[in-house]
């Protein structure tokens, strides 16, 4: 840590009251050594963090931390207080402040040196050093690890000096149970200092407890996944953040206890015990049916799974502005009749005793939210091939394959450019000066140029007429054309109840929603009710031929009616799981049916989700709900017919609970 604190930055007789004048007094030494160009502006982002959550510790220890552009390298700051000073603690003042500041850039490299030292402010030989020493060079040298804290005779339980996050619990003999296994995953808003230090109070209380716990920091260097077989071996989950968990589906049918990371830091024991007791009784984590970020992609896997794994990353975060948008427009219609979309800005004539204004409102809020859905796009694909810096490019590009009319393709086109077009640019070796600017100064404005130039002069107007082609075959669908179309998206829907085939069925319907015509509703409205088919046909099933289904799959039954009728067609992976030779060829073939039916009756439906809850807002509501029934009793039929003439075995497989992860890629019925 040699560049990060001299003893310059060292003040053993901080004589400071506040946290505020704590801070100044401490950036005052930072820029008096260069480290900070703007002091006011930095205590401004200070305060900022703050305000976010108290940086105060147990253990009178204070860690107020920001990232700034005022910052102009990663430095760290330290003073003693004799009195303390309050920094929200439930113990109390602290003593030990370090403030902490980093670059709005920082490299990878100086934020695991800053997350180290968090992680050491867990050892009390550490902290107890550091209350002993008044000579602000030796200071420094302990902090940056020159010199090592003199060993304790009887250190306290689970005391220890920085070390792994991912250590285990000690080893047992091999006769010994196998421990209970925790995952953990912890981040704070800045990723610079909770985030370490929760994840080793956690690893020490795990290991005080004899409790194996293995830690996914999400932290500003970045974070790397824990292996799928750990997390799908772990008996339960600690989830301490105060941002979003990346990929939290990975977690989902686990006992998780899910709170704030600074928890993890002040009471990682309780923690420990609270998870433990939900495992004895059974409580896991529901049915997960809302979007959430997706997996990038492991480096090993096939360039096919990675590459659809980064589309269903951008139409995961599409499909909520779809909704939205959807449901404003419809309702508006509902309202105010389809002459609607011609009414005036509400901004210039709006009255509010009036219905149509409202309807207006809703319209133009909707269209609003639509118009972001193939920026959003092609943004998230990027963002799911290369992170954060794969945003600006590929929102950028989305933005102009609107311009040029190049509608969903070319927002599909655009995403994988932005991120192609980043990863180029991190592979460019640069001096190690030049890292901290590189994610705000350089790939920003660069990827963009790069991206803007291709959408517009090379690709951009090739999609815009494949487009336009598709958009017209859409809308010319009729007759034994949309029947057929109908059964090849039913079958689709149904043939991995949330797969790879059913989420390319989904996501062609959800894309035709971002140009609107009466074919692409038609469609969306066929994939929906096709997708609720498995589960409704395997309630009925387990309703009026009860003993042909084990008791677990009579109670999952009764489950599925509710699933199914949300279009969350995971209600019927446990009987799929259970007997797949017949559960599936039996869903498909009532999907098929649906499908068909659907695109008959001209049905349409302009939101992407909601199953039965959205019928008011779809164009033929009751033929809808006639084409679900029929796909329903033909699933049902087939399933009861193909169980009734099995041979008699054993007794029946259990299936696995209803609890069991949906797919959090997309809405669970994709």
């Amino acid at each position: 840590m040699s560049e990060l604190i001299t003893a310059e930055l060292v003040d053993v007789d901080l004589a400071a009251e506040t946290k505020q004048a704590a801070a100044r007094s401490l950036a005052e030494r930072m820029v008096a050594a260069g480290r900070v160009t703007d002091l006011d502006g930095f205590l401004a982002d200070v305060a900022a963090r703050e305000a976010q959550m108290p940086t105060g510790l147990d253990g009178g220890i204070g860690i107020p931390h920001c990232r700034s552009e005022h910052v102009t390298a990663p430095t760290l700051a330290f003073g003693r207080s004799a009195r303390g000073i309050d920094f929200g603690a439930p113990d109390g003042p602290a003593d030990l402040i370090f403030l902490i500041a980093a670059p709005a850039g920082a490299d990878d490299d100086h934020l695991t040196i800053l997350s180290a030292l968090a992680r050491r402010l867990m050892d009390a030989r550490f902290t107890t050093a550091l209350r002993a020493e008044h000579d602000p060079a030796a200071v420094a040298a302990l902090i940056r690890g020159e010199e090592a804290p003199a060993p304790e005779e009887a250190p306290a339980a689970g005391a220890q000096s920085a070390a792994p996050v991912e250590a285990h619990a000690p080893s047992a003999p091999a006769s010994a149970a196998a421990p209970f296994r925790i995952v953990a995953v912890t981040s704070c808003p800045t990723g610079i200092a909770h985030t370490y230090m929760a994840a080793e109070a956690l690893r020490q209380a795990g290991e005080a407890e004899g409790v194996e716990v293995v830690v996914e920091t999400q932290g500003s260097a970045g974070f790397t996944r824990l292996d799928p077989a750990v997390i799908a071996a772990a008996d339960g989950v600690i989830l301490a953040h105060d941002v979003e968990v990346r990929e939290r589906g990975r977690f989902a049918g686990k006992p998780t206890v899910d709170v704030g990371v600074k928890a993890a830091v002040n009471r990682p024991s309780e923690l420990v015990a609270e998870v433990r007791a939900k495992a004895e009784r059974g409580e896991t984590t529901a049915l997960a049916t809302t979007t959430a970020p997706m997996d990038s992609g492991a480096p090993g896997d096939h360039f096919g799974i990675r590459l659809r794994t980064w589309l269903m990353t951008g139409v995961s975060y599409m499909v909520p502005f779809v909704a939205a948008g959807g449901l404003l427009i419809a309702l508006a219609f509902a309202i105010g009749g389809y002459e609607i979309n011609s009414a005036p800005s509400v901004a210039e004539h709006f009255v509010w005793t009036e219905a149509a204004s409202w309807a207006a409102l809703l319209f133009q809020v909707g269209g609003a939210a639509f118009g972001f859905l193939v920026p959003v796009l092609a943004g998230y694909i990027a963002y799911g091939m290369v992170d954060r810096p794969g945003l600006v490019p590929g929102i950028v590009g989305g933005a102009i394959a609107v311009t040029v009319n190049a509608g969903f393709l070319g927002g599909l086109a655009a995403g994988l450019i932005a991120g192609a077009v980043v990863m180029a640019i991190q592979r460019v070796h640069v001096p190690t000066v030049l890292r901290g600017v590189m994610p705000v100064v350089v790939i920003p404005p660069v990827s963009a140029a790069v991206v803007g130039f291709l959408m517009f002069i090379v690709v951009g107007k090739p999609i815009a007429s494949l487009q336009k082609a598709m958009t017209d075959w859409l809308s010319g669908l009729s007759g034994g054309n949309a029947v057929l179309l109908g059964v090849l998206l039913g079958l689709m829907m149904c043939f991995d109840l949330g797969g790879p085939v059913n989420k390319v069925a989904y996501a062609f319907a959800v894309g035709g929603l971002a140009t609107p015509t009466d074919g692409s509703l038609k469609v969306m409205a066929a994939v929906m009710a096709a997708g609720m088919v498995p589960p409704l046909g395997m309630a009925l099933a387990t309703t009026v031929r009860a003993k042909l289904f084990t008791k677990a799959e009579q109670d999952n039954g009764k489950a599925a009616w509710v699933l199914g009728a949300s279009f969350i067609s995971e209600g019927a992976i446990p009987f799929a799981a259970a007997d797949p030779l017949r559960v599936i060829p039996s869903a498909m073939a009532g999907g098929a049916v649906t499908g068909a039916l659907s695109m008959a009756f001209d049905a349409t439906l302009r939101a992407p989700h909601g199953g039965i809850f959205v019928v008011p807002l779809i164009g033929r509501p009751l033929l809808y709900l006639l084409a679900i029934a029929a796909g329903t009793v033909v699933t049902a039929a087939l399933v009861v017919l193909l169980k009734s003439r099995r041979k008699p075995a054993g007794p029946a497989a259990t299936p696995p609970a209803v609890t069991e992860a949906a797919d959090p890629k997309v809405p669970a019925a994709a």
